[in-house]
């Protein structure tokens, strides 16, 4: 079967959709299928790699995001995917996009789309001056339109659906998305990189993601601000880099804060979530976060926005939560931190929530979707080395 994936916002230094659209194509063809990703760049370019044929068409960068780019015309895109005849379709960008599921409905291909977003948040973040009912109208409307356009919707957490559950969708699918469970490990904790990031101090926390507004990463220099008022001694380290990283750097003037910017290497980066006592994921609108389940992974416990989606992920209403959610501000996400740190070590708990997220179990998820059979002599293979 040949998939075909098309993804706006795809980068050098994007985060959770490149980890995303490679996982996938590393689980489609360990099965026997054919992966297509067809993504912005500055030119027509092919490539071969380990995920599948990797796609680019010329792009533009939207302005003041830090260098997101969209693909610039949808008339090559739909003309390349004459060419390529896909099997199955993908797409992960619920906004820009629309026009690839409408041509896969015109060729009778079956085709899904990531809601990796949620058009609720996003509305009220940037748009507060509209009215409740208004904005509720405007995002019902797109969020049928999209199901109608597409076969299927899917959502990666019960949060991401519930803009769909409340308008019926009946085509909504929810799939968990996973992690790299070997590359992301306690096993990389290491005491001598874990001394030189601490540079003294007692604790260490930890910010991975994209220096974007709706990720709020001010949230996490406040809630240190905080710790230092209260007197605990605590070093926040910064990973990532994106529009907002002046001002994040300017806010941190004074503080224990050490901005690494991005870092290309996933070994590096899970090296310094391993590191770290704590994680903090502060954005209030993520629907899945990747680094936060990466930070578990990794053995350490995550405080998070209460009203995104990372909650579920840390399982935070168990008794064995990996970790805690706070409000949206920075003397909550503090007293969060310190009782998450007189809890003392949660870094088994942390790992064990996060082996209930596998890519496996996302592929085959996928896969029953795209009604496409694994092979049994290879899954008796993969259940026997297990």
């Amino acid at each position: 079967m040949r998939i075909v994936h098309v993804a706006n916002f795809y980068g050098p230094s994007s985060g959770g959709i490149k980890t995303t659209l490679h996982e996938l194509g590393r689980g489609y063809l360990k099965y026997g299928h054919e992966f297509i990703y067809v993504v912005p760049g500055p030119k027509y370019m092919k490539e071969q790699t380990p995920f599948g044929l990797k796609i680019s068409l010329p792009s533009f960068t939207l302005p003041g995001s830090g260098g997101y780019q969209i693909i610039r015309s949808n008339k090559q895109l739909v003309n390349l995917l004459e060419f390529l005849n896909p099997d199955r379709i993908e797409v992960s960008d619920r906004f820009t996009l629309l026009k690839v599921g409408r041509w896969a409905k015109q060729h009778k291909v079956a085709s899904l789309v990531f809601s990796h977003e949620t058009l609720n948040g996003l509305v009220k973040k940037y748009a507060p001056f509209i009215p409740t009912s208004v904005r509720d109208k405007f995002v019902n409307w797109h969020n049928a339109r999209l199901a109608t356009t597409f076969d299927n919707v899917i959502a990666t957490t019960n949060f991401a659906a519930a803009e769909f559950v409340r308008i019926k969708t009946s085509n909504l699918r929810k799939v968990a998305l996973g992690v790299d469970l070997v590359g992301f490990n306690p096993e990389n904790r290491n005491s001598k990189l874990r001394k030189e990031l601490l540079k003294g101090s007692e604790f260490l926390l930890v910010h991975c993601g994209r220096m974007s507004p709706e990720k709020q990463p001010e949230r996490s220099v406040q809630a240190l601000a905080e710790l230092v008022k209260a007197g605990v001694n605590a070093r926040l380290v910064i990973v990532g880099g994106g529009p907002l990283w002046n001002k994040i750097r300017k806010q941190s003037t004074g503080l224990p804060v050490d901005m690494v910017g991005y870092i290309a290497s996933r070994q590096k980066v899970a090296d310094y979530l391993a590191a770290a006592d704590l994680a903090i994921a502060p954005g209030p609108l993520e629907t899945f976060c990747l680094s936060a389940l990466e930070s578990l992974a990794s053995g350490t416990p995550v405080v998070a926005s209460k009203s995104s989606a990372v909650g579920e992920i840390l399982n935070i209403n168990s008794i064995k939560a990996a970790g805690a959610v706070a409000s949206d501000d920075g003397i909550s996400f503090a007293n969060e931190i310190v009782k998450l740190l007189n809890k003392g070590n949660l870094r088994k708990v942390a790992r064990n929530q996060a082996e209930q997220f596998s890519w496996a179990n996302t592929i085959d998820a996928m896969l029953d979707i795209h009604d496409a059979k694994k092979p049994m002599v290879t899954t008796k293979r993969r259940l026997k080395a297990a």
